[in-house]
């Protein structure tokens, strides 16, 4: 994630104000996806449909690790 830190600050400029810190929330998760052999469209493509009816109790189910221990 190293390469992916001094870019943040930049990005906030990229199209929108918010662009920034949008970009800076997911990257790490694709890149711990990464970093676990997780297919990242895979992954997403599971968790974020159903992730606004999850209740908060639940979000620690859906980190990358937890999800790759369910879905070898």
């Amino acid at each position: 994630m190293r390469p992916i830190a001094p870019g943040r600050r930049n990005w906030t400029h990229v199209g929108h104000v918010k662009a920034g810190p949008r970009v800076a929330a997911i990257l790490p998760i694709v890149e711990t996806s990464r970093r676990l052999n997780i297919p990242v469209c895979k992954y997403l493509a599971a968790v974020l449909p159903g992730l606004a009816n999850t209740s908060i109790q639940h979000l620690p189910e859906l980190t990358p690790a937890a999800w790759a221990a369910k879905h070898p």
